[in-house]
């Protein structure tokens, strides 16, 4: 066990080394008969803060929140509130996809291509270049 792992269980499991984890008790006792000073002091601390808080006043549960609670606690889902709960969530992940979707629209509309520049034309460019795209072959033959 390191100091800093020391430090960590005091915090939070108190300054009673009964109350940490049996698998870290042997450990602990064996870094504190090394003689470390600052490992006394966090073990101080963690038991003035849990003096501390064993003098603080519990407020009275009354047994009819107690009841309510466990009433809530019981009861069972309808289906459309699970559903609500569903969607919500998947709502997020659509806004996400049409956002990622949409900077993808605008960098490819941006961004220049990849190949010769004269060879496609560019979707802001105002060249005086003529594209006339015919969809009639007829058309095109009898002229």
């Amino acid at each position: 066990m390191t100091p800093h792992r020391f430090t960590e269980l005091a915090e939070a499991y108190g300054g009673d080394l009964q109350r940490w984890p049996s698998a870290e008790r042997d450990s602990a006792q064996a870094l504190l008969a090394s003689g470390d000073s600052t490992l006394n002091a966090v073990l101080r601390q963690a038991s003035w803060l849990d003096e501390q808080l064993d003098r603080h006043p519990l407020p009275a549960v009354s047994p009819q929140l107690a009841r309510q609670i466990v009433a809530d606690a019981t009861q069972e889902q309808s289906f459309w509130a699970r559903s609500f709960s569903w969607l919500f969530g998947a709502s997020f992940v659509g806004i996400g996809i049409a956002g990622v979707a949409a900077g993808i629209l605008v960098a490819s509309l941006a961004l220049p291509l990849a190949v010769e520049h004269e060879a496609l034309p560019n979707v802001f460019d105002s060249g005086d270049g003529d594209v006339v795209f015919n969809l009639d072959a007829a058309e095109e033959t009898q002229q």
